[in-house]
């Protein structure tokens, strides 16, 4: 286990040391992760202790989740008090997001790909089939 350890810690290192040199946007532990999937794709698979000690892991993640309901606990007064207005704040940016990344996604795919949904005889958004008619 130490071994596989020893190696999940390298890759999170390697990440964090690309992230400083060449991606600064890109957080370290994503591209050790990414670093570490293309080590598993060369090498054909996910070796067994790393396997092993994965699933130590996931197996133990709800651990991870103490030091955030101990902050819950401890800012409960403050969650009291803020807690209608923290709540739309997330209501209104989650709905902001879906909305922005739909406009996007939809002005790209009519970018990227005119008039390929309507000649390919798909469903269109409420489900319905379409009728295509081509004047060949």
């Amino acid at each position: 286990m130490l071994k596989s350890l020893t190696i999940l810690l390298a890759f999170q290192a390697l990440g964090e040391l690309l992230s400083f040199a060449a991606f600064p946007s890109i957080p370290g532990p994503v591209l050790g992760l990414v670093s570490l999937l293309t080590y598993f794709f060369i090498r054909g698979g996910v070796p067994a202790d790393i396997q092993t000690t994965a699933n130590v892991f996931t197996a133990n993640l709800g651990l991870l989740f103490v030091p955030a309901a101990v902050g819950v606990v401890v800012f409960w007064p403050v969650l009291a008090e803020f807690g209608l207005i923290i709540l739309l704040t997330l209501l209104v940016s989650v709905v902001v997001t879906l909305v922005g990344t739909a406009f996007v996604l939809d002005r790209l795919a009519a970018h990227f790909m005119p008039g390929e949904v309507s000649e390919a005889g798909a469903a269109n958004v409420s489900g319905q089939a379409t009728e295509v008619t081509r004047n060949d």
